[in-house]
């Protein structure tokens, strides 16, 4: 699951096919590893993402922007001054390895021509976007320095020069001849699998690339291939150096049996045979797009959201303490009838305690026996005192009893309020929609208001969809907008739908006086399972009923309503109608 050094091969020559000569018109940096460049050319615009990411550090073309933060990070404002309106003259890798350079001519502030090069070297988690002079080799800065603190072999900082990290002693496919190739694989240990040999064996593959190559020669074939089985795998590899020289084979993405993407290649796989699906895709920017696009959208919010989920797991803690606290209290409430009790024995028999007593043991006459009761009393004070005391704490007792019950009514619904802002953090898809929750916590007195005035951002309308006969359905992204998009954007007479005591969104057919299908009744309840808690389960319960059966309590949080006259569907949710 990693782009190695032939499939970046693939894309550089995408690269020059498509953008070569075009100017940098916008840069973006969407997160502390990521950098979008528009280039700008006769062909139109193009999207190219530079990742260093950890786990997806790649070099490709997107399709969609990762979404801009409203105030640039200091890297990006350097490259905006020193490569905007820059030219993209070349591109250049050093033999199969992951190193890219993308050169570019810029003018300086003195109006001078000058030479600058973005060094994108995907290496896991050493990845990182260096830029430097072309001319003189300086670094200018990076998106990841790398100081004495990091790494004592090789430094990455502002205003000293450039070094390429490390070669692997490896063989380049390009330069060497299959029989070097099989020769140097037959040098290792005789044991091994070939797929692991021709890993250690050749330079920039990744795993399934080999995994393939032995799988084409014989499966469970060792280093060691001789006779028929060297035959093969000579073969195997002249075809192999042919579609690294000629980057013209069709790419491909690999799919799991739940359907989550788990790999991919830039030639076709038949190792899985039919326990994965194999899909084939056009080009290679998009085949790398495709793979990463929703993992790494998950993975940016998870950090962006990180500080709201740590905030709202705090709340939700405490809460749920709190709560039990109280419930523990309230059990103790109910023994209040005991106090009353003891307090009336003490009353009628006041002429038979002397003072200073600590015990005395009476008839209960609520008891059919007529029963023998010991009774604590309290020295310091008089019979009587003591009497009053049981009854001040029976009044104690039942005035806590109302309170608790109100407090622990009120808490129960403030925890089920903030495990439905979790939620929304846990399927916010924008910063933007992240943005809007922590609006709605301030208001709501969970988060301090910022000082300053604060930029105010646009509302983001509801989720959209269309289902397959023409219905349109509406999806709420957070709280406040369920609230607005049900009790003021719907009519009276459209559909509502939620999962059911499962926290989602509110969701909404609008029916325009038509009555609703159950085609769109189905397709809207699997749009709500999946913007819900649920999403990742099957037969989720979903209720529906129409917009003028459902209202909001007075006082109620935000996102809180009732609803009545409705009908349950159970589905399985789905991401698109």
């Amino acid at each position: 699951m990693a782009l190695d050094g032939i499939f970046l091969r693939h894309i550089k020559k995408e690269i020059e096919q498509t953008a070569l000569g075009a100017r940098v018109s916008q840069i973006y940096q969407p997160n502390r590893d990521e950098l979008v460049l528009i280039l700008r050319g006769y062909e139109g615009g193009k999207k190219l993402l530079l990742s260093s990411r950890a786990n997806s550090p790649r070099v490709n073309f997107c399709v969609k922007t990762p979404e801009n933060p409203a105030q640039p990070p200091m890297f990006c404002m350097l490259l905006r001054k020193r490569l905007g309106g820059g030219k993209l003259v070349g591109v250049r890798q050093l033999g199969c390895d992951r190193v890219l350079f993308l050169d570019f001519e810029c003018i300086n502030e003195l109006g001078d021509m000058e030479g600058l090069s973005i060094v994108c070297e995907i290496m896991g988690m050493y990845s990182n976007l260096i830029v430097i002079n072309r001319d003189t080799g300086v670094i200018i800065d990076a998106i990841k320095r790398v100081d004495l603190t990091m790494s004592s072999r090789r430094f990455v900082l502002p205003n000293i020069k450039y070094e390429l990290p490390d070669a692997q002693k490896k063989l380049n496919i390009l330069e060497h001849t299959p029989e070097e190739v099989a020769l140097a694989a037959a040098a290792l240990p005789a044991e091994m699998p070939l797929a692991k040999a021709l890993m250690q064996v050749i330079q920039g593959v990744s795993p399934i690339v080999t995994r393939e190559l032995a799988f084409r020669v014989s499966e469970g074939a060792t280093n060691r291939a001789e006779g028929i089985l060297r035959e093969k795998l000579l073969g195997v590899l002249a075809d192999f150096k042919k579609i690294a020289e000629g980057c013209g084979e069709t790419p491909c993405i690999v799919y799991r049996e739940d359907g989550r993407p788990m790999d991919f290649c830039f030639m076709p796989i038949r190792q899985y045979g039919g326990y994965a699906a194999v899909k084939e895709t056009e080009g290679f920017s998009a085949t790398v797009d495709e793979f990463y696009e929703e993992r790494d959208a998950r993975e940016r919010m998870r950090v962006k959201s990180h500080s709201l989920q740590k905030l709202l797991t705090n709340l939700i803690d405490r809460t749920a303490r709190k709560i039990i606290k109280q419930q523990a209290e309230l059990a103790q409430c109910g023994n209040r009838e005991q106090l009353r009790v003891t307090g009336d024995l003490l009353h009628a028999n006041l002429y038979r305690i002397e003072r200073g007593a600590s015990m005395v043991e009476v008839e209960n006459f609520y008891d059919e026996n007529n029963a023998l009761v010991q009774i604590r009393l309290n020295p310091a004070i008089s019979p009587a005192a003591n009497a009053q005391k049981y009854y001040k704490d029976y009044q104690k007792a039942k005035t806590a009893e109302t309170v608790l019950a109100e407090q622990i009514e009120k808490g129960q619904a403030e925890l089920a309020y903030l495990e439905s802002v979790a939620d929304s953090v846990d399927r916010a898809e924008t910063e933007r929609e992240l943005s809007q929750i922590r609006e709605e916590l301030t208001e709501q007195g969970y988060l301090r208001r910022p000082k300053g005035r604060q930029p105010k951002q646009a509302q983001l309308p509801p989720k959209e969809f269309v289902t397959s006969d023409g219905f349109v359905v509406l999806v709420g992204r957070n709280n406040r907008q369920n609230d607005k998009l049900t009790l003021k954007t719907a009519a009276k007479t459209d559909v509502w739908l939620h999962t059911k005591d499962i926290h989602g969104s509110h969701v909404i057919i609008r029916t325009e006086g038509k009555p609703v299908t159950e085609t769109a009744l189905l397709e809207a309840a699997q749009l709500a399972a999946y913007h819900s808690k649920a999403r990742e389960s099957t037969n989720v319960p979903v209720d529906y009923t129409l917009v003028k059966h459902v209202s909001k309590p007075a006082g109620a949080k935000p996102g809180m309503v009732i609803y009545v006259k409705n009908n349950t569907l159970y589905v399985t949710p789905k991401r698109d109608a």
